[in-house]
């Protein structure tokens, strides 16, 4: 006569399986919530960059003037609308065409992109959709500057370069 096991899982075994199943989970979904807020930080900064292509096009086209720069609806302002949506906001774009400095801050520790442009220059700042570093604002400006910067150092009224 023979005798047949049976052979399977325990109760304990399996829950201990399904336990460190979900410990991996856990990890693996951190690491792509990371990478997924370094995505969005990456796409904000892409688009603010291509506006500097953008806007010596606009330049050329105004008779060596950039006033119309933060008025272009075409593709400045899509392309911050496009930042401002990656960073998660869905605050109103601040534009500010053709005015001189005031000294007042105009989006400071807000979640609002930002454009000034007048005869001479332009810059736009949108906020990041997570800190990079310390900043939490990506400025681009008619001078090449495109850099990071932490709260409380946005655009000031009028400014049209970053820092």
């Amino acid at each position: 006569m023979t005798k047949r096991l049976n052979r399977g899982f325990t109760l304990i075994e399996l829950l201990v399986v399904i336990a460190i199943i979900g410990i991996l989970s856990s990890v693996v979904l951190a690491s792509l919530n990371t990478a997924r807020t370094k995505g969005a930080n990456a796409a904000i900064k892409s688009n603010l960059n291509n506006t500097r292509a953008q806007a010596e096009i606009i330049y050329d086209d105004n008779g060596s003037n950039y006033t119309s720069v933060c008025a272009n609806t075409a593709t400045i302002q899509k392309a911050m609308t496009a930042a401002r949506d990656a960073a998660g906001s869905t605050a109103a774009i601040n534009l500010a065409v053709g005015v001189a400095g005031t000294g007042t801050v105009a989006g400071a520790v807000t979640n609002v992109v930002t454009c000034h442009s007048n005869a001479t220059g332009w810059a736009i700042e949108s906020p990041l959709k997570a800190l990079d570093g310390t900043a939490n604002f990506w400025c681009v400006d008619h001078t090449g500057t495109s850099a990071g910067y932490g709260v409380g150092t946005t655009l000031i009224a009028g400014d049209i370069t970053c820092g």
